[in-house]
């Protein structure tokens, strides 16, 4: 796995880059603030980013935030700080771990493992919610164009329906394409 690291102090970017490399791990990119760390998960593409939360120019929150936005990597924390208000902006900036200093290198392959998981099926199901939401926008529009061609030719619905799906063929266009076609051209 493909690991991403930024901290400040690049003493503990080494130890982390030890442990990490003795646990299997590849270590890709260091990064020494929140925004550099953004930009090299950006054109590296790792698979886990561990990040300190306390940095200069942006922190590993916000920089996390970022990350998770566009989901480019999931984000372990690792910071000395556990204090509620920290935890909390942790949580809505979307990490999915948060390791308390010092810890133990056996602490960071479940974090490391479990983050990764988490980050693949909350994209499966990020996925599938945008194609259950073009297929319903898909729907709505059917519907509508059906009910235009319905009111203006005085045919019925299946009628309306077989003449989209005609339309749809003979142009070589999705059915949702033809119907905001006809809605489109009812507004005019």
């Amino acid at each position: 796995m493909r690991v991403l690291i930024a901290d400040d102090d690049p003493i503990i970017r080494l130890d982390l880059r030890q442990m990490l490399e003795s646990l299997g791990y590849e270590v890709i990119a260091e990064a020494e603030d929140g925004q550099i760390a953004i930009n090299l998960a950006t054109s590296e593409k790792p698979d886990v980013c561990l990040l300190d939360v306390k940095m200069p120019n942006m922190d590993g929150i916000d920089a996390a935030s970022h990350l998770a936005e566009n989901g480019i990597a999931p984000v372990v924390l690792l910071t000395a700080y556990s204090d509620s208000e920290l935890i909390e902006r942790a949580k809505q900036a979307g990490v999915f771990g948060y390791l308390v200093k010092p810890f133990k290198p056996s602490d960071l392959s479940p974090a490391i493992e479990v983050a990764r998981s988490r980050f693949e099926s909350n994209q499966v199901l990020s996925k599938e919610i945008s194609d259950l939401t073009e297929r319903l926008e898909a729907r709505r529009a059917i519907e509508k164009a059906k009910g235009l061609l319905m009111r203006d030719q005085k045919i019925d619905e299946s009628e309306a329906y077989r003449r989209i799906q005609t339309q749809s063929m003979n142009a070589r266009k999705s059915m949702k394409e033809v119907a905001d076609a006809i809605i489109l051209a009812s507004d005019v």
